[in-house]
């Protein structure tokens, strides 16, 4: 810019020490901008370095993973008859279960009434010996009352 303003100075011979300066900024400010490229092109080899990496270990783990789910299918197919019975008869036993538990307070509630019924029948046969003592006591006490008065009539007679 100097350089144009001024065509005095545009004489190679001549250099003044402004030129110098602007000459030193110049080469400067290139050595900056040339490491600044090259630590921008260094970045984007490393990234695209990180970035082959990182697709290389993703297609190893995709194919570890589809080989998994192979082992895995692989081992479902080996185990799953069992699997489907065991599965039947946990179902059938649940349901047995759940037809179990109203059945036991049946069973509890007719135990409960047996034992009450029993203990009425008990009781009734309690009070029906006891009647039967009173009953064969009074007819006892009846007949010797007869046979006094059968006696008494006899003497009578």
């Amino acid at each position: 810019m100097l350089c144009m303003k001024n065509p005095c100075l545009k004489d190679d011979k001549i250099e003044s020490p402004l030129l110098r300066e602007d000459n030193k900024d110049e080469e400067m400010t290139k050595s900056a901008l040339a490491a600044f490229r090259a630590k921008e092109e260094e970045i984007e080899k490393r990234k695209t370095e990180v970035r082959e990496k990182v697709e290389a270990q993703l297609g190893r783990v995709e194919k570890e993973t589809k080989r998994l789910v192979g082992i895995r299918g692989e081992l479902e197919a080996l185990t799953d008859p069992m699997r489907k019975e065991a599965s039947n008869i946990c179902k059938r036993i649940d349901i047995i279960t759940r037809d179990l538990k109203p059945l036991g307070l049946h069973c509890q509630k007719k135990e409960k009434e047996y034992k009450e019924a029993i203990e009425a029948l008990n009781e009734k046969n309690r009070e029906k010996g006891q009647l039967i003592g009173k009953l064969v006591e009074l007819l006892t006490e009846s007949e010797k009352l007869r046979l006094k008065k059968l006696e008494e009539l006899f003497k009578n007679i």
